[in-house]
Order: C-alpha cells, then sequence, then structure tokens
C-alpha cells in the first residue's frame, strides 16, 4: 500500500492546483481588463445640474429610459453625486402622508436644496460626501470590488485629465462584457453544478411584498430592507410578478406619487415602461444555465422558485459577480 500512496500524491497535488487555477480564471479575465474595455462605442449619458427640480429630473429619467445620472455643481466645478431612483424612492417614503396632502418637496425643490440641514431627515444616496468613481485604466477586478464594497450600482467612469464621465459602469454592463468576451477562456469546473449546491445568492429571510398590500408598503421594504427588487406574492407564497426599484419610476411618468394607498395587483397592472417582469429558476439549473437566462434576458436578478412557484430565493447580479470574481481571491464583501 505505501508504494501506491506515493505514487498518487504527485496526482493529488497536480488536482489540487489544478482546481485552483480553475477558480481564479474570472478574477484573472477581470484583472487583465481595464474599465475602458468594456465602455460601449455608443450610449446615452445624462448629466444634472443640481439647480435642476428635483421632480424634473425625475421626469428626465423617465424620459431618456435612465435609472441615475451623475450630479454636476456648476459652483464648484466639479460632479458632487448620482441623482438615482433610490432617492426618489426616499423622498417618497419621507414626505407621503395621504392622498389628500400635496407633496410639497417633491413639487418645488431644486437637487441642491437637499442638501440643506433642514431636510437632513430623508437620506439621500445622490450627496454621499464623497462620489465614489474609478479610472478609465482601473481593472474590472478594481471596479467589481468597489461596487461590491460600496453597495452600489451605478459606479462613474471619470477620465481623471479632463474630468468628465465617460460611462457609468454596472454589474449588469461587467456581467455581459464577461458572458461576451469571457469565451476566450476555458470555463472553469463549478459552472457546470447546480445553483443549490453553491448557494450563490439569498436564500433565507427574503424580501417579499403581498399583492394586496400598499404601494407604500412597497417603498417602506425598499428603504428597510435596502434591496433592488421585491417579488409580488399571492397567499400562497406564489410568485405572480416582481416589482423593482426602477418599476418606482412608473409613478413620475404616471404623475401619481400622490397615490401610494393604491394595492400592489393594480401597481403592477398599470406599468407602462419598460417592465423587467419575473425571470424565474430552480435549485437543479446550473450556474451556466443561471448566466446565459439572466444576460439572454438583460435582467437584474432571478428569483428562485420550486415546482409549485414559491419563491424560494433570489439571485442578483452582484451575487454572480462576487462567487465568481471575488470570492476565488478569498474577499467576501
Amino acid at each position: 500500500m505505501e508504494p501506491t500512496s506515493q505514487v498518487s500524491l504527485p496526482g493529488k497535488k497536480q488536482e489540487i492546483k489544478k482546481q485552483e487555477a480553475d477558480g481564479t480564471v474570472y478574477m484573472n479575465f477581470m484583472k487583465g481588463h481595464c474599465c475602458y474595455d468594456a465602455i460601449p462605442t455608443s450610449c446615452k449619458l445624462v448629466i444634472f445640474d443640481t439647480k435642476l427640480q428635483v421632480k424634473k429630473a425625475f421626469y428626465a429619467l423617465v424620459a431618456n429610459g435612465l435609472r441615475a445620472a451623475p450630479l454636476w455643481d456648476s459652483k464648484l466645478q466639479r460632479f458632487v453625486g448620482m441623482l438615482t431612483i433610490t432617492d426618489f424612492i426616499n423622498i417618497l417614503h419621507c414626505y407621503y402622508k395621504s392622498p389628500l396632502v400635496q407633496m410639497y418637496e417633491l413639487e418645488s425643490h431644486k437637487i441642491e436644496t437637499w442638501r440643506g440641514d433642514s431636510f437632513q431627515n430623508v437620506y439621500l444616496q445622490c450627496f454621499n460626501p464623497f462620489l465614489i468613481q474609478i479610472t478609465p485604466e482601473a481593472s474590472l477586478f478594481d471596479a467589481i470590488y468597489s461596487l461590491l464594497k460600496n453597495k452600489i450600482h451605478r459606479l462613474p467612469v471619470i477620465d481623471p485629465e479632463s474630468g468628465n464621465v465617460l460611462h457609468i459602469l454596472t454589474h449588469k454592463r461587467i456581467l455581459k462584457f464577461l458572458h461576451i468576451f469571457g469565451k476566450t477562456i476555458p470555463k472553469p469546473a463549478y459552472i457546470q453544478r447546480q445553483i443549490q449546491e453553491l448557494r450563490i445568492g439569498t436564500f433565507s429571510n427574503i424580501a417579499t411584498v403581498q399583492q394586496t398590500a400598499t404601494l407604500f408598503d412597497a417603498l417602506s421594504i425598499f428603504v428597510e430592507r435596502r434591496v433592488s427588487a421585491l417579488p409580488v406574492v399571492d397567499e400562497q407564497g406564489k410568485v405572480v410578478s416582481l416589482y423593482s426599484r426602477f418599476d418606482v419610476i412608473n409613478i413620475a411618468a404616471q404623475k401619481i406619487y400622490s397615490n401610494l394607498d393604491m394595492p400592489m395587483h393594480e401597481v403592477v397592472r398599470r406599468r407602462s415602461c419598460f417592465v423587467e417582469g419575473v425571470i424565474k429558476c430552480y435549485p437543479y439549473e446550473t450556474l451556466e444555465i443561471i448566466l446565459d437566462r439572466i444576460v439572454k434576458t438583460e435582467v437584474h436578478r432571478l428569483v428562485l422558485v420550486d415546482k409549485s412557484d414559491v419563491v424560494k430565493g433570489i439571485i442578483s447580479l452582484s451575487d454572480l459577480l462576487q462567487a465568481m470574481v471575488l470570492s476565488p481571491a478569498e474577499i467576501y464583501l
């Protein structure tokens, strides 16, 4: 038995080394490409001056089909933050009283007003004292690290020489880049494993909203749980639709932000802008299938369900990037 174990030992070492190398394929790919590589040749970029009215800014996001825009302070002559749909949600949640009370704060104030001490009771992401940004030359690995560490969904790529915003980098854009150009590198073995084995995603304490709940209830969950989307479920816990932060912009588009007592089934029915929809996945499906589906459908998350369509988990873009790129480097955020 002794000679046999001595012969097999080098083979085991080689197998371990192969597995380690296999797991770092995507990490090394991201380290080998810079942010500039992921910038599309043509894209839309809207910039808001902080003197713009809050309401008009959100209307502009709707008109351009955007989720966020960099903010320019003409006095300081620099970018000071990002205005996002999360900010719109926080404003609505903080100042909504009833359908009979007009939200003066949303109707009249300029973006810069929210910097004042009198409005510190509402948390706005757009006025982070330090704008989180990245340079075009930085690696995509650094971009992923920054996105996940700071728990943000949009990272401005700013030219250090001109100070101009070149692009807004997102999880979605990075994963699509990997999906397209990653075909030139060997596929790691673990992408053939089932998603339930890999435990990628959230499987407990999942934030959902009942279809009989109100829109204000949904906004409260967005604010308190800081999730990006809510599966809308029936009494049995079966998913019937998906309501995301981006869907909230429909409130601005339809000018119905004065009535947040509307039930969720009615809110979902009245959506007129782009609707992401519910794209489901199952525990027995492989990571490769999950990746392919999330990129091709261009959604931001998949709802993990059982055979009865009862919600069992959520798999987001950030979950996938964490598992494929940062975890092999033993970075857990």
